[in-house]
C-alpha cells in the first residue's frame, strides 16, 4: 500500500495543528475558601474554651498521632484494622477500578488497530442485484451467467484496520483529565477510610476499656459494701445500731450489683465492635482485649500544639475527595462541549478477499482503503446542548459540595476542639471532688464508728464518694475519646502532636 508524498505530508502537517487546539470547555482552579487568619476570630464558641495552642508545631521527638496513647494494644489493634477492614479493602478496589477506568480513557487517544478473518459459506440469490448488471449488459448466455453466479461457495476475508481520532476540541483530553480527577477522589477517599477505621477502632477501644474499668470498680464497690454490711449487721447483732442501718445498707449493696450486669453488656458491645473493625468473628480476640493490668493506672493526657484549624482542615481528605470531583465535573463540561463539534478520524484497511483458498496469499487478493472521515452533528433535537447544560449544573452542584464539606469540617474541628478542652478542665475538677469526697467519707465513717452520727451520714458520703469516683474514672477515658474525636475531626490532616 503506498501514498503519494504530498498526501503523507498534507496528513502529518494537519494531524500536528489539529492535536495541538486547545480544549474547549473551562479550565479548573483549585478552590481555596477564605478564613480568619487567627483562631481567636475563627473559633465559633466560648473564649474559655481556647486553650488548645493553635501555633504551627514544630519537629520535636514529642509522640505524634495515635503513638500519644502508648498504648501497644490499641496500636496492635490498628494495624490489624488497616490490613483487615472490609471497609477499608472495598475503598481500595474502588481505588484499583478507579485507576483501571483511568487506562480505558487514556486509550482514547492512541491509534486503534484491529484485525480480522473470516471463512464463509454463502449463496446468492438469482434475483438480487447481480441481475440487475446481467440484464445491462444482456449476455447471450444469461441463464447460464445466473446460475452459476448464485451457486454456493466459499469467500475468504482476512486483514487489519487501523484509525486515530485527531482531538480536534479537546474531548479525549478533558475526559483523561476528569479520570484523573476521579483516581484523586478514590485516593482521597481511601485514605478518608484509612482514617476512619483508625479513629473508630480507637474510640471503641476506649469504650472498652472504660467498660472495664467501671466493672473493676463495681466489683471494689460491692466487695466494700459486702464488707460494710457484714460490719453494720456484726453492730447491730451486738446492739451497737438498729436494723434500719442494716436496711439502708443492704439496699446501698443490691444497687451496687444491679450497675454490673449493664457494665458487662457495655463490655461485650464495644469487644464485639471491636471484632467487627478488623474482620474477625465475636470473642476471636478475647485474650487480646482482656483488662491489662495496669488497668486502673490513667496516664495524664497531653496538651496539644496544633496549626491554624481552618488551614489544617483544607488537607481533609473528605475536602480533597470534594475538589478532585469538582475537578472532574469541571472537566466532564468540556466533553461535552467538544461532542457539539465535528470528529476527524484517519482510518486506513490493508487485507486480503478470495472467493479461493489457493489464491488466497496472492498478491493480487489484496484490497486496501486509506483517508479520513468527518463525522459532524446537525440535528439531535438538542440531546448534545441539554448534555451541557447537564454538565454545568453538576460542576455548580459539585463546587456547592465542597463548599459544604470545608464549613462541616471547620465546625467538627470546633466542636472537636471545644469539647475536648471543656473534657479537660470537667476532669481536673473532678479529680479533686474524688479527693474531698473520700476525705469526708473517711470523717464520716470516724464519726460513726465513735458514735458522734448515725449511719445516714456515712452511708450518704461512702454514696457521693462511688459516684465521685465512677465520673472520674469515666472522665478519664472520656477525655480519650475525645483526643480520638479531635484526630478524626482533623482527619489526618496534621497528626497530634503533644507539647514537649
Amino acid at each position: 500500500m503506498k501514498t503519494s508524498p504530498r498526501l503523507s505530508a498534507a496528513l502529518a502537517v494537519s494531524a500536528a495543528l489539529l492535536a495541538g487546539c486547545a480544549a474547549v470547555g473551562p479550565d479548573f482552579a483549585a478552590q481555596t475558601p477564605e478564613s480568619p487568619a487567627d483562631f481567636a476570630a475563627w473559633h465559633g464558641g466560648s473564649a474559655e474554651l481556647v486553650d488548645v495552642e493553635r501555633i504551627a508545631p514544630a519537629a520535636s521527638a514529642a509522640p505524634r498521632g495515635w503513638a500519644m496513647f502508648g498504648d501497644a494494644a490499641l496500636d496492635a489493634l490498628l494495624e490489624r484494622a488497616l490490613a483487615a477492614n472490609p471497609d477499608l479493602q472495598t475503598a481500595a478496589l474502588r481505588f484499583a477500578q478507579s485507576r483501571a477506568q483511568r487506562g480505558i480513557v487514556d486509550a482514547q487517544q492512541g491509534l486503534q488497530v484491529n484485525a480480522s478473518a473470516a471463512a464463509t459459506r454463502l449463496r446468492a440469490s438469482e434475483s438480487g442485484e447481480t441481475s440487475r448488471m446481467l440484464d445491462a449488459i444482456n449476455p447471450p448466455n444469461r441463464a447460464d451467467l445466473v446460475k452459476f453466479l448464485s451457486e454456493p461457495h466459499n469467500f475468504y476475508q482476512a486483514g487489519f484496520d487501523a484509525a486515530w481520532e485527531i482531538d480536534l476540541w479537546g474531548r479525549v483530553r478533558r475526559a483523561i483529565e476528569a479520570a484523573d480527577a476521579d483516581v484523586e477522589a478514590a485516593r482521597a477517599m481511601l485514605a478518608q477510610v484509612q482514617w476512619n477505621v483508625q479513629a473508630e477502632t480507637a474510640r471503641r477501644y476506649f469504650e472498652l476499656r472504660l467498660a472495664q474499668r467501671q466493672i473493676a470498680i463495681a466489683r471494689e464497690d460491692i466487695a466494700a459494701a459486702e464488707e460494710t454490711l457484714r460490719l453494720v449487721q456484726a453492730r447491730a447483732d451486738g446492739g451497737l445500731t438498729t436494723d434500719l442501718d442494716v436496711a439502708r445498707q443492704a439496699a446501698q449493696t443490691a444497687e451496687l450489683r444491679a450497675r454490673l450486669p449493664q457494665l458487662l453488656a457495655q463490655e461485650a458491645h464495644a469487644s464485639n465492635q471491636i471484632t467487627l473493625l478488623v474482620g474477625e468473628r465475636p470473642g476471636a480476640l478475647q485474650a487480646e482485649l482482656a483488662p491489662p493490668p495496669d488497668l486502673m493506672t490513667i496516664g495524664a493526657l497531653p496538651d496539644l500544639a496544633l496549626g491554624l484549624p481552618s488551614e489544617l482542615a483544607l488537607r481533609r481528605p473528605d475536602i480533597q475527595m470534594a475538589q478532585a470531583r469538582l475537578h472532574a465535573a469541571t472537566a466532564n463540561i468540556g466533553v461535552a462541549v467538544a461532542d457539539l463539534y465535528p470528529r476527524l478520524v484517519i482510518g486506513a484497511g490493508f487485507g486480503w478477499q478470495t472467493v479461493n483458498g489457493g489464491s488466497f496469499s496472492d498478491w493480487g487478493s489484496r484490497q486496501w482503503s486509506i483517508g479520513p472521515s468527518l463525522q459532524l452533528p446537525i440535528f439531535d433535537h438538542g440531546r448534545r446542548r441539554a448534555t451541557v447544560t447537564l454538565r454545568e449544573l453538576q460542576q455548580q452542584e459539585a463546587a456547592i459540595a465542597w463548599q459544604q464539606t470545608v464549613l462541616k469540617a471547620w465546625h467538627e474541628i470546633d466542636d472537636a476542639l471545644s469539647a475536648y478542652t471543656a473534657e479537660r478542665r470537667r476532669h481536673a475538677e473532678l479529680a479533686l471532688r474524688e479527693q474531698s469526697s473520700r476525705d469526708a467519707l473517711q470523717l464520716a465513717q470516724a464519726r460513726y464508728e465513735r458514735g458522734l452520727t448515725d449511719f445516714l451520714v456515712p452511708l450518704d458520703a461512702e454514696r457521693t464518694w462511688l459516684q465521685a469516683r465512677r465520673d472520674y474514672s469515666e472522665s478519664a477515658s472520656r477525655l480519650a475519646l475525645a483526643l480520638v474525636a479531635v484526630s478524626k475531626a482533623l482527619g489526618g490532616a496534621g497528626e497530634l502532636e503533644t507539647k514537649p
